[in-house]
């Protein structure tokens, strides 16, 4: 590759759909520092994007569409849900809304806790999947992460499922309990970034759109 392709992807804006700034850290720590990235909220859209899908496939690709109909340029979109053995690979697509429209993460661990109650099954896994919008279409890329669900909360840091989930690949320590560098370590949203930034065909004449 040439250094003016080269310098032409890396000047090429990512804007990323999605309103959680949670999501937003952790995507961006995933990519090298000359990408250039900015957010729905940066480009002036502050309503709430699309999440009306059945799965996280269609959500992802149903925000990223969104936006790029707004703005056209190159779009990135994650959807992830927390799957869960013992309930069928609930709350899943649900994730965020499990206890409800109106409700919160706290609200959230607690129903699924009450749900698992003292089973010992307790088998899940974080699933991420990322939707590519450029001018070439719509890419997806998944990303994995094993574990198990804790009986109680541990932690304080991280969002969402964290301080109950326990990564297969980590030491016994939830989400919550890591550092951020840490859970990034093992974050099933790196691996689906990871997965993305591989499949970039970064020959003369493509710019960086997928293979």
């Amino acid at each position: 590759m040439s250094e003016k392709v080269f310098r032409i992807f890396v000047l090429m804006e990512w804007v990323l759909a999605t309103q959680n700034l949670h999501k937003v850290k952790e995507i961006i720590a995933a990519l090298p520092a000359d990408y250039m990235v900015s957010t729905a909220k940066d480009k002036g859209i502050l309503e709430s994007l699309p999440e009306t899908g059945e799965t996280l496939e269609q959500n992802a690709i149903q925000k990223a569409t969104y936006l790029y109909d707004r703005l056209g340029g190159f779009v990135l979109s994650d959807d992830s849900g927390l799957e869960v053995e013992y309930l069928s690979g609930a709350p899943g697509v649900y994730s965020a809304r499990y206890a409800g429209e109106a409700t919160s993460d706290r609200l959230n661990r607690e129903k699924l806790l009450v749900e698992l109650g003292t089973t010992a099954n307790r088998r899940a896994q974080f699933r991420t999947v990322l939707a590519c919008c450029t001018p070439n279409g719509v890419e997806l890329f998944e990303g994995v992460v094993l574990g198990h669900i804790a009986y109680v909360e541990k932690g304080k840091n991280g969002f969402g499922y964290d301080s109950i989930f326990i990564p297969s690949e980590g030491d016994g320590r939830t989400f919550a309990e890591m550092s951020f560098d840490e859970k990034q370590s093992l974050s099933h949203r790196r691996r689906a970034v990871d997965r993305w930034r591989a499949s970039l065909d970064l020959t003369d004449g493509n710019l960086g759109f997928p293979k």
